[in-house]
């Protein structure tokens, strides 16, 4: 990877929905070789997706919980069906197997405190779980999704 590289993905990770002469223009190649390089990118895996990011706000989304899971069972079947159940619960955003005193780390988003509510049941309901904390987050000060390239 290159130095042409690092600023198409710069430019990917601000704005994915530019045309592909658009990125071209902005790091002085012709339209081919920039598409033959994005290309590459995806293929090695380096770009995993292209997404839309939604304002989670304007979608009635303004809740955001930090869940923290602490378990009695460490197998690896456990996690299978542990990690299994999570990735079926649409609130779940990200999910997290940590080191230290918690477990496990989810970021849900949810309506209001009544589906947070019922996340919750949902969750504690099929697995058996030692300690399930909630954090509430009062206000989201920064958040992005590109890497510091």
């Amino acid at each position: 990877m290159d130095d042409t590289d690092i600023r198409i993905l710069r430019i990917l990770q601000e704005d994915s929905s530019l045309s592909i002469t658009e990125v071209a223009r902005r790091v002085s190649l012709s339209a081919s070789p920039c598409w033959k390089r994005i290309n590459k990118l995806e293929a090695e895996g380096i770009i995993c997706r292209q997404t839309a990011v939604l304002d989670a706000e304007k979608m009635g989304f303004g809740l955001t919980v930090f869940v923290e899971v602490r378990t009695g069972e460490h197998s690896g079947l456990w996690l299978r069906k542990f990690a299994d159940l999570v990735a079926n619960m649409p609130e779940v955003l990200e999910f997290h197997r940590l080191a230290g005193e918690v477990d496990y780390l989810l970021k849900v988003k949810v309506r209001d405190m009544k589906r947070i509510d019922e996340f919750y049941k949902r969750l504690i309901e099929t697995m058996p779980l030692a300690e399930v904390t909630s954090r509430f987050s009062m206000e989201k000060i920064n958040e992005t999704t590109a890497l510091p390239i």
